[in-house]
């Protein structure tokens, strides 16, 4: 097989890349932007000894899961992979990802229960990063999201995965920042003043807080003008704040934070707790899916457990921990971020919570110095996972059960079987659409601390 030439297959699977899987002469082919049972014409655009890419050519016959993106701008944004496909076969998808990276890379027989849909498939990403650049010649601002596989924006005015009100205030900033001689980052140079911008919008309040991150490493007179006017152009925003990250890195937002006109956080509910969250703070993109793994979470401990002592570990702004305080003697929260820790600090004295104790350290150095032992122990990482050294500290302090929430398969996959052999027993994992469209799935397993 070479690159350039032209062959005809048909798509079995999609990978946890988005790609489709299909197999020639032995070799497995990832075919970008098709659909299981596609029957394709595709050229090789890549090869090397085990697998090859291709694009398609033609769709010879189409799945009869394909189904028209309601985004026009679907191929070239490298948001939405999956918007092509009808939305009940994406969870089917999602699935058989989960399925795949526990039985093959945690090589556990565990039930993997079908996928709970995000009860809004459209306008529901309540958490927006854009990147920011600026043409060569005519200086125009853009932003949007990255291509495929690049780090080229695409300009994007319209995103139905987002509330209406984003694409209406990043508009505003792309027209008006010239006026305030704001200029759009390059990445290459490393020049520029805007690098990316990021929206929290609330589904409880609808207001919104604008994040400017900026290549710089303190304020200056025409960018607070320039937050001031966006503050006053828009009742919805209730906040805009400027991040400096000036470091050359693919990391968007920067240690330092300041607020330049209005509040530094919007107002989050879930079930019947009210939350703060800030430009920094961890919080789920998808507040309506979020809520379910909260519910999820707290019902099964009220099942399963009579008063019982909760470790909430990577905690954020605590939200686990609060949500379940409910159903808790006692709920221990760890997190690191400083922001994060004032943040859940205001929201357990704002909705009355009197069992939630909460630690500003790194989640690890407060396992080693913990005697305590847990009933529960929550454990709701980054993609990367936890390391050995946490998974051995959770097993020493839990007498219970472990819920793990994962973003990550794969890292979920590898612990689960790390834990297990130690004697840990996984009952199930359940899947949950938080990032509907794309092939990424959230997850929630149990695990029982033998």
């Amino acid at each position: 097989m070479i690159i350039g030439e032209e062959i005809e297959l048909k798509i079995e699977k999609i990978a946890d890349s988005g790609d489709g899987i299909a197999r020639h002469d032995g070799l497995v082919i990832f075919v970008e932007n098709s659909c299981p049972e596609d029957i394709l014409r595709v050229k090789i655009t890549g090869v090397n000894k085990k697998w090859a890419n291709a694009k398609i050519v033609e769709v010879l016959q189409p799945s009869q899961y394909r189904t028209d993106p309601f985004c026009p701008m679907q191929k070239v944004c490298g948001a939405c992979q999956l918007q092509f496909i009808d939305y009940n076969y994406q969870l089917k998808i999602k699935k058989q990802i989960v399925e795949d990276a526990i039985h093959k890379i945690g090589g556990l027989d565990v039930e993997v229960k079908d996928v709970i849909p995000s009860p809004q498939i459209k306008s529901y990403r309540h958490k927006v990063q854009y990147p920011i650049s600026q043409t060569k010649v005519s200086k125009r601002i853009l932003a949007g999201y990255y291509k495929p596989k690049s780090h080229e924006v695409v300009n994007i005015k319209y995103c139905p995965i987002q509330p209406k009100i984003c694409d209406e205030i990043i508009d505003f900033i792309r027209n008006r920042a010239f006026d305030f001689g704001i200029s759009g980052f390059n990445e290459k140079k490393h020049s520029g003043d805007l690098r990316h911008v990021v929206l929290r919008v609330s589904k409880f309040t609808g207001e919104v807080l604008v994040v400017l991150v900026v290549n710089a490493t303190k304020s200056f007179d025409r960018l607070n003008d320039f937050a001031k006017f966006i503050y006053d152009s828009f009742k919805e925003v209730c906040g805009v704040c400027v991040n400096f990250n000036s470091k050359k890195t693919n990391v968007i937002l920067g240690t330092k934070t300041e607020c330049i006109e209005g509040n530094g956080f919007i107002k989050e509910k879930v079930i019947n707790k009210t939350f703060k969250i800030g430009a920094s703070s961890f919080f789920q993109i998808n507040p309506m899916t979020a809520e379910n793994i909260f519910g999820f979470v707290k019902n099964y401990i009220e099942k399963n457990f009579e008063n019982p002592i909760v470790m909430d570990a990577y905690a954020g702004i605590s939200t686990f921990g609060i949500i379940v305080s409910d159903a808790a003697k006692k709920v221990v929260s760890v997190e690191e971020n400083s922001e994060a820790v004032e943040l859940a600090k205001e929201t357990v004295a704002a909705n009355n919570v009197k069992n939630v104790e909460i630690h500003k350290m790194d989640t690890q150095v407060f396992f080693e110095n913990e005697k305590r032992k847990f009933d529960i122990v929550i454990l709701d990482p980054p993609r990367k996972g936890c390391t050995k050294e946490t998974l051995e500290s959770v097993l020493r302090i839990t007498k219970g059960k472990v819920i793990y929430v994962s973003c990550n398969p794969a890292t979920l996959a590898r612990d689960l079987k790390y834990l297990s052999e130690k004697g840990a027993k996984v009952e199930f994992v359940q899947p949950f659409d938080m990032f509907c469209h794309t092939v990424h799935v959230e997850s929630v397993a149990i695990v029982n601390i033998l």
